[in-house]
Formats: structure tokens, C-alpha cells, sequence
């Protein structure tokens, strides 16, 4: 699936036209912790790092990400391709920790 075939699909799930950015930036940081508490668990409590939840919370994040670049009329391709140039310029031979 293509990003901006997901953003357009994703979309039709979008409530309100209220608020729409702060609502989706607030679930973006609630997603973001639950997806990090999977982690910390993991590490820290030496639970198994459950495969499903962890795609269903990435699945959630994406979903706010794709929604806060909808609401600014920014193509989802156009997020992931920047953030690509980003890391080529960063890190033209790959990352090392020496980079």
C-alpha cells in the first residue's frame, strides 16, 4: 500500500472538523506512550515483546501521522520521501555511531 493511498483510507475514519490538529496531536502522543510502555515492559520487566500489540500501536501511530499531514494538505508520500532525503543527507554511508 502506498502512502498516500493509506492517508486517503485512513481519512474516512477522521471525526469532527473541530480541533482537529490538537485532537490528533494529543492521540498522537497517547499512542506513542502505549507503544513505548510495549518496549519499556520489555526491556525493563522482561515481558515478551508481543508482536500484534506492537503493530496495532505502530498502526495507531501511523494512523495520527497520516491524519495531522491530512489536516495540513500535506501528501503522506511526501512525509515519508522527505524524511528519506533526511537520512541520505544525515547519514550518506549509513548510520555508524561515529556518524
Amino acid at each position: 500500500m502506498e502512502f498516500n493511498e493509506y492517508q486517503q483510507a485512513a481519512n474516512r475514519t477522521l471525526y469532527g472538523n473541530e480541533q482537529v490538529l490538537t485532537n490528533c496531536a494529543l492521540g498522537l502522543a497517547g499512542e506513542s506512550g502505549q507503544l513505548i510502555d510495549l518496549v519499556k515492559d520489555y526491556t525493563f520487566k522482561g515481558k515478551d515483546l508481543d508482536r500484534q500489540k506492537l503493530i496495532t500501536e505502530m498502526g495507531d501511530v501511523l494512523w495520527y501521522l497520516s491524519q495531522i499531514a491530512q489536516w495540513a494538505d500535506i501528501p503522506f508520500d511526501e512525509v515519508a520521501k522527505d524524511n528519506i532525503d533526511t537520512l541520505n543527507r544525515r547519514y550518506p554511508n549509513g548510520f555508524t555511531p561515529n556518524a
